[in-house]
């Protein structure tokens, strides 16, 4: 008869550790959180700062985060969903309205940071590889670290369209062109114009015409918010580099101010009287003997 050693004896599970909250669930990478915020120990209360950027169903979310021994401290944030105020009605999680979240975050940061006349980026969207370059006087570039989380980073990602808008941006985070759309690995060089293309919605353009042509119903269906806004394939980068304009105008909106309710809502029950007390006491001594 063959023996097993025994593994999971009474000593293994006294010394078994349960994983974090997180890891558990399968929504946090800790090995590549703990690159992305680890700090030297000279550098004292100096935070390393990412770009955070995540993707559901309907929202392309851009942050700019810290941590700390207890938390994560957001500075800035931009969602798709605000780029309606800026003229973009729909598509809003495509490979441009990313490129547009990216530009947006990194706007809104500089400005929030007094930045933004200093280092304005690029001036007009296009498909070259650009890095801000450092002042000779005043502050050098706001630096980040791209924090892509869960997201597959194969090439032509979305999530290197956000890359993209926030350093034409003007912020400083370190990257390569070869995941950007358009890179051919076996040439070893990226094509500036299909880019471009993308940041522009060209791809969008042609799917519509495609889809327009071959089967008119399914376009109906599938570019409806589109045919509401009456937006045809031609008009999509003329659309694209009015809301580029317009955030670089105005990144940061203004706060809504907060109304005072009309009437305050008492969730407790107010205190009765003496006499009240009283009444009610009298009331069920009657339906008690009333039975």
């Amino acid at each position: 008869m063959a023996f097993v050693k025994e593994i999971k004896t009474k000593a293994y599970f006294k010394r078994f550790q349960v994983k974090l909250r997180r890891r558990r669930k399968g929504k946090t990478d800790y090995r590549q959180r703990k690159g992305l915020i680890i700090q030297d120990k000279n550098k004292y209360a100096t935070p390393k700062y990412r770009l955070v950027v995540r993707f559901s169903n309907k929202n392309i979310t851009c942050q700019v985060v810290y941590a700390t021994l207890t938390h994560d401290v957001v500075i800035a944030s931009a969602y798709s969903q605000e780029l309606p105020t800026y003229g973009l009605n729909f598509g809003l999680t495509n490979y441009a309205a990313a490129y547009c979240t990216g530009l947006l975050i990194a706007r809104r940061v500089l400005t929030k940071l007094g930045l933004a006349d200093a280092y304005k980026g690029l001036a007009e969207a296009s498909g070259e590889d650009y890095l801000v370059e450092e002042n000779d006087e005043g502050p050098r570039p706001f630096f980040c670290l791209l924090d892509v989380g869960l997201k597959r980073t194969s090439t032509g990602s979305k999530v290197f369209a956000a890359l993209k808008g926030a350093l034409d941006g003007g912020l400083d985070i370190p990257h390569s062109e070869k995941r950007y759309v358009g890179y051919d690995p076996e040439a070893k060089s990226l094509d500036e114009d299909t880019l471009r293309k993308y940041i522009f919605g060209g791809h969008v353009a042609d799917y519509m015409e495609q889809m327009k042509e071959e089967d008119a119903e399914a376009y109906a269906k599938h570019f409806s918010h589109f045919i509401k806004e009456g937006i045809n394939a031609g008009q999509l980068e003329g659309i694209y580099k009015k809301v580029h304009a317009a955030i670089r105008a105005k990144p940061v909106q203004p706060k809504k101010a907060k109304k005072a309710p009309s009437s305050s809502k008492k969730w407790l029950t107010p205190k009765k009287t003496y006499e009240q007390r009283k009444t009610d006491l009298k009331a069920r001594i009657a339906a008690l003997k009333a039975q």
